[in-house]
């Protein structure tokens, strides 16, 4: 689990989700982009919370590692989007020419 910190709240991930969050909001950073995710973690009072992070070039996000016994929830679809958007944004498709529209009628 990690203990991490956005927009002076703190909360709690488990790694995946944290290591994630940190990597997409670096690509989105790199590539001048925004997105928001929401994911499942625990609050500092020990309530399981939703929270949404708006993620850009200043975002500031800190992800560090803690000893807490509590195990967050998983967010194997919200990780799934991020790994998969980090991926397109920093390995983009390569780009496909528009076909002809008069030669394929030939």
């Amino acid at each position: 689990m990690k203990h991490v910190t956005y927009a002076d709240k703190a909360l709690f991930l488990d790694d995946e989700s944290a290591d994630w969050l940190m990597e997409y909001a670096r690509a989105l950073g790199v590539a001048g982009q925004t997105d928001s995710i929401s994911l499942h973690a625990i609050g500092l009072d020990g309530d399981e919370v939703d929270a949404t992070f708006l993620l850009n070039s200043s975002t500031e996000l800190i992800t560090q590692t803690t000893q807490n016994s509590i195990e967050a929830p998983a967010n194997d679809e919200a990780v799934g989007y991020m790994q998969e958007q980090t991926r397109l944004i920093l390995s983009p498709p390569p780009a496909r020419g528009i076909e002809d529209p008069i030669s394929d009628m030939l």
